[in-house]
């Protein structure tokens, strides 16, 4: 498939291709849609393989965050920015360039802090762009916001099958302990649950999360198949496949992550195995709910606490409207931003 036909069967507005030789800056930015407001998503550094990679990643991201931004009740749009490089290369020089990028696009897209960047990143930016959300100065650093919506997810997730979102005795799987994935891990801890684990690098908060937390650490390749209630994946996405989806031994899914399922029949052929879903980009949405108000209003702290709370309602009716209608629940997800983004707020 051509680059134009990917960008076309995504619905995306526009795709840049950035090169700045002299910041040593490769990086793509997707506007998906703007219909509701400016592209809100953040930018992610990354060691892709090939540009290839990068576009197909950076398409997915900036479409969830159209979906994301318009569950969450955001007047914003859906963008997102790649980097392709390795963490290790971070320079000011880089993210300058980036901003300048940024600020070629005169708003329609504001970017924001992402997998391999931070608020120091963020404000590097913006020596060179104004349009950046989630400043350290403002409502900082969205990860925890993200990691309360995820535990209040899982609660919720957990109440619709189980029948109570008490999680205290609770085998819950956790993929990935980056900033978000270790900030569930602790709060599932405080509420009892038991722990398996995995984590791609970072010893140290591998030994931390066993050591304090008495979690069971396995391989990344051997946690889709361990034995446990909730499975929830906050890494990268597309870890729901035709792989991993027969390896499956929990009775849900609810996690972090950013497009977990790889495709419409991967949704399909796990809502016939009887996994229920949290669909990501709804209990997610935590982060873009903080870091988006600085966008349209004053920060409100409260406020987006309020919001970030109701991820466990939002998750719980869509459960449920998929057991009455038999859709696999990121359809019914997906319907409900898109009816939003058509007919507006």
């Amino acid at each position: 498939m051509s680059t134009l036909d990917m960008i076309r069967e995504y619905g995306h507005e526009e795709v840049y291709f950035v090169n700045n030789e002299k910041a040593g800056l490769k990086a793509i930015i997707a506007v998906h849609s703007t219909k509701l407001g400016p592209a809100l998503g953040g930018c992610r550094l990354w060691p892709y393989q090939n540009e290839e990679e990068a576009l197909f990643d950076v398409l997915r991201l900036s479409r969830g965050m159209s979906f994301k931004n318009a569950a969450a009740g955001l007047p914003l749009g859906g963008g997102k920015g790649v980097i392709i490089a390795d963490p290790s290369q971070k320079t000011d020089a880089l993210f300058e360039a980036f901003g300048e990028a940024v600020e070629k696009l005169g708003g329609r897209y504001l970017t924001a802090e992402d997998v391999n960047t931070d608020t120091h990143d963020a404000d590097i930016m913006l020596r060179t762009t104004s349009h950046v959300v989630g400043r350290a100065d403002v409502s900082g650093d969205p990860s925890p916001m993200t990691a309360i919506g995820v535990f209040d997810g899982i609660r919720a997730t957990a109440k619709f099958v189980y029948g109570t979102d008490e999680l205290k005795g609770m085998k819950i799987a956790v993929q990935g302990l980056g900033k978000v994935g270790l900030d569930v891990a602790e709060q599932l801890h405080a509420a009892g649950a038991e722990l398996i684990v995995c984590n791609r690098s970072n010893r140290k908060v591998m030994e931390k999360v066993v050591g304090e937390y008495g979690a069971k650490e396995v391989a990344m390749d051997e946690i889709y198949g361990v034995d446990c209630d909730i499975f929830a994946p906050c890494a990268l996405g597309a870890i729901v496949n035709y792989e991993t989806i027969p390896q499956f031994k929990c009775k849900a899914i609810a996690g972090a992550a950013n497009n977990q399922i790889l495709d419409d029949a991967c949704g399909v052929a796990l809502k016939q195995r009887g996994i229920a879903y949290a669909p990501d980009f709804i209990i997610n949405g935590g982060g873009v709910i903080n870091a988006g108000q600085e966008a349209f209003t004053t920060y409100d702290k409260e406020k987006v606490l309020a919001q970030v709370h109701n991820i466990y309602n939002t998750v719980y009716g869509i459960l449920e409207e998929s057991k009455a209608s038999g859709e696999p629940e990121g359809v019914i997800a997906q319907r409900f931003a898109e009816n939003r983004i058509r007919n507006g707020l």
